[in-house]
């Protein structure tokens, strides 16, 4: 069966499941994407910052997979984000352009603005990813850069051919709506925290109008946080164990995993969810082979608590605490 894709307004495909990168170890993350390529994934979400820290790596799996002829390039929806110290206009082609070189690779499928979040510029040759703060502690300083002088930045890459699509991530919908009037090219996509509790419908009818695509990152909610040891996370009921959830895995025979991501899924977004358990990665691919009744969407939906872990406007540390 082929994988499902969702039309960009681009033109291009995009996989609607992929491969999420956050927080994959430098050690094992080539492995990692060789076999995930192996299982069936084409698409990777990477990014530069600290918890990614891993592109090198990941494009080493890429290499091998191309090389033992598991696939070829065009075959891959590879994914990169453009992170705060690079939002100046001058220095978004450049980053990009090294980014490449660590993927090992001529084009980005997508290349996102990571965060609406402008910060001083770090010399890649000073600290490489930089994170947060400007010293690499707790001095966080910000860029006086527009979200207009990156974006026409963006822009310029997308043209050169560095970058198919050009996209958005962790953006709000006055944010969207104020880039939609001076963009000459639109957002293809938008990456954006998206769970049961917390599922922003307001702004998932805003994307479809625009013609913008939505990809979901920590589908699991919780999750993710909870192996950062943050303790709002730790306080919210685990969605794998939340009975509405568990009661619907029951009944299609879908492990609750499956469940979250096809809830997703079957209403039109992409997921970037993963996993370093073998069985648990194919699981997570097939997600677009079956659907919940209305009610089970309706029900899960209904969990929303506005509850938001990832919240980049909070630029004070420290940033475990977002």
């Amino acid at each position: 069966m082929a994988p499902s894709t969702i039309k960009l307004n681009t033109g291009h495909a995009m996989p609607q499941v992929g491969f999420g990168l956050w927080k994959v170890d430098n050690a094992t993350c080539a492995d990692t994407v060789y076999n995930a390529i192996k299982v069936g994934y084409r698409l990777f979400d990477g990014a530069c910052v600290a918890d990614y820290g891993n592109e090198k790596e990941a494009g080493e799996g890429v290499a091998r997979a191309i090389k033992d002829g598991l696939v070829k390039r065009e075959d891959l929806f590879l994914v990169s984000k453009l992170w705060n110290s690079f939002h100046d206009g001058d220095q978004v082609e450049p980053i990009c352009r090294k980014q490449l070189a660590d993927w090992g690779i001529d084009y980005f499928d997508l290349f996102i603005v990571h965060f609406p979040v402008a910060l001083k510029y770090v010399d890649p040759s000073v600290r490489y990813p930089p994170g947060w703060a400007v010293d690499g502690k707790d001095d966080v300083q910000l860029s006086n850069a527009s979200i207009q002088e990156t974006w026409t930045a963006m822009e310029d890459i997308h043209k050169k051919g560095l970058a198919k699509s050009i996209g958005i991530s962790n953006f709000q919908g006055s944010l969207i709506l104020d880039l939609l009037r001076y963009a000459k090219i639109r957002p293809a996509t938008l990456q954006i925290e998206h769970h049961p509790y917390l599922v922003q419908p307001t702004l998932l009818k805003l994307a479809e109008s625009e013609g913008i695509a939505v990809t979901a990152y920590s589908s699991f909610g919780p999750q993710s946080f909870i192996e950062l040891e943050w303790q709002k996370a730790k306080d919210t009921p685990v969605l794998f164990e939340h009975p509405v959830v568990t009661k619907i895995a029951d009944r299609t025979k879908k492990t609750p995993a499956q469940v979250l991501l096809r809830w997703a899924t079957q209403r039109g977004l992409a997921v970037v969810p993963k996993s370093n358990n073998p069985e648990r990665l194919q699981q997570n691919l097939k997600v677009t082979d079956f659907d919940l009744e209305q009610a089970d969407l309706d029900a899960i939906s209904g969990l929303d608590r506005h509850l938001r872990f990832n919240n980049p406007t909070d630029v004070s540390p420290p940033f475990a605490h977002f």
